[in-house]
């Protein structure tokens, strides 16, 4: 097999990492680096900055490398934050800072692109929040009306970083643009944008799905790294979607939970699925099935709050002690989102017990809420989940992994990279080497372990989940 290595770049909030993917996908070469966060940089941040920081990362991984491994580089693409929007002139230059998708600024605009949205279109992606590019558009043109007289297009996080590396600025992809009011089902922008809200149809970007070709490799910068300048560039992906890429969950049937400080399940699925109560959103997959997915509050963060001092022992006891019949569900902040909408949902546990079963319980209990997550989602969908990929903190726990694969009786794979630059690199190969972003995410993945679901304990976990959810109900978690 010919050599080949791939480019994946990650623009968090908090920093920049680059990472270079082998054909084995293994990580050959690596860098990152933090971003001085201030305040202000919750709000906005100075894209300039982040090319800065790009460049050194790039330098310091493409350095890692051999003349041989660097003559064999073959393409490079970036994954960013969702719902952060920059609005560039017809020089390419920056309007304004990059207005983040934490800012708070525009939420009187967000109800207003809310309700036109819903009024104009009667399905997809109408739920806009402060954290939406849509709301940011409309507030920036109607702060600085002077600024928006020179747009020359809104471009997301990702496609100013893929732009400084290609000189290609107008393309963005099918995952960035979720959150800017495209119809990824009819694919186009809706006349309600430019007729009611007042973003011109010329200002948004060309779509295509992620890992498209849209240029290659800029001749000088190709020539301070020493690539080749026929390093091609695709455009990217949000860093949720990466993420779930790296996690190897890319076809239908197949669905990624992440345990963070919060719980993130995205998956595949043939069909756009339908959610009254606006619980999960759809991206678009590049092969045109559909990309779920729902965010809640629940998590991790319990684990540090309570238990971070000797955690290698609760985990120890936790997998003797489960099932501990106990029902809790260890919510650290004020309300749910997902898969409850309960803005008034608070924490709770049992009292009168042990250390180690009240840990054991907030294990079952976050495993309780994504066995709900994934039975509405097969109720929504009308299709099978078929298997669990898992990353975040709570993946490197076995006994977690062990509890929730006998709650829900599916099995759970953990990959061994899950990280938004490893995701960006799948997407960078997807077409460039392989046939599709399927093919390019089965052989650039690896597998650490399957976790296979006790089958003996079955039907205990069953009566115990029924009794979660008649405790859900009555702490008004559900609604009857």
């Amino acid at each position: 097999m010919d050599e080949a290595y791939f480019i994946g770049i990650d623009l968090g909030t908090q920093g920049l990492r680059v990472v270079v993917l082998d054909l084995k996908g293994t990580i050959a070469a690596s860098a990152e680096q933090r971003f001085a966060l201030s305040l202000e940089m919750r709000m906005e941040q100075d894209p300039n900055e982040w090319w800065m920081v790009c460049q050194l990362c790039l330098t310091k991984a493409v350095g890692q490398l051999s003349v041989q491994q660097r003559a064999a580089v073959r393409a490079i693409a970036v994954d960013s934050t969702s719902g952060t929007v920059i609005p560039i002139n017809k020089h390419f230059e920056l309007l304004h800072p990059a207005i983040m998708y934490s800012d708070q600024r525009s939420a009187a605009q967000a109800k207003y692109c809310t309700a036109i949205a819903k009024q104009y279109q009667q399905h997809g992606f109408t739920g806009f929040s402060t954290s939406t590019g849509l709301a940011k558009m409309v507030w920036f043109a109607e702060t600085f009306p002077e600024k928006a007289t020179h747009i020359f297009k809104w471009i997301h996080a990702a496609d100013f970083i893929t732009g400084k590396l290609c000189g290609v600025w107008g393309v963005t992809d099918y995952t960035n643009v979720l959150k800017s009011g495209y119809d990824l089902s009819l694919l186009y922008w809706p006349d309600y944008i430019s007729d009611e809200l007042g973003i011109q149809k010329e200002w948004l970007q060309d779509v295509q799905p992620s890992g498209t070709v849209i240029g290659t490799l800029n001749t000088s910068l190709a020539h301070e790294l020493g690539l080749s300048s026929n390093v091609a560039v695709t455009n990217g992906i949000t860093d949720g979607c990466a993420s779930q890429v790296a996690s190897g969950a890319m076809q239908p049937g197949q669905w990624n939970t992440t345990i963070g400080t919060t719980l993130v399940i995205k998956g595949v699925s043939v069909k756009e699925i339908t959610d009254p109560l606006n619980r999960l959103y759809n991206h678009r997959h590049p092969a045109g099935y559909w990309m779920p997915g729902g965010a809640g509050n629940i998590g991790a963060d319990w684990v540090s709050a309570g238990f971070k001092e000797d955690m290698e022992h609760f985990n120890d006891t936790a997998i003797s002690l489960a099932p501990t019949s106990k029902i809790a569900y260890p919510l650290i902040q004020k309300g749910e989102r997902f898969p409850f909408v309960a803005p008034d949902a608070a924490g709770f546990g049992p009292s009168n017990v042990s250390k180690e079963v009240l840990y054991t319980a907030n294990m079952e209990g976050v495993a309780y809420a994504e066995r709900y997550a994934y039975e509405l989602i097969e109720y929504l969908s009308g299709e099978n989940v078929t298997a669990i990929y898992t990353a975040g903190g709570a993946s490197n726990s076995n006994s977690w992994l062990q509890i929730r694969s006998d709650i829900m009786q599916k099995p759970i794979c953990k990959m061994k990279y899950v990280s938004g630059a490893v995701g960006a690199a799948i997407v960078a190969a997807s077409v460039t080497w392989f046939n599709n972003i399927a093919d390019a995410t089965a052989s650039l993945t690896q597998v650490e372990k399957w976790v296979m679901p006790r089958a003996a304990l079955k039907q205990q976990y069953d009566d115990i989940f029924v009794q979660f959810l008649k405790t859900m109900k009555e702490m008004g978690f559900i609604k009857a």
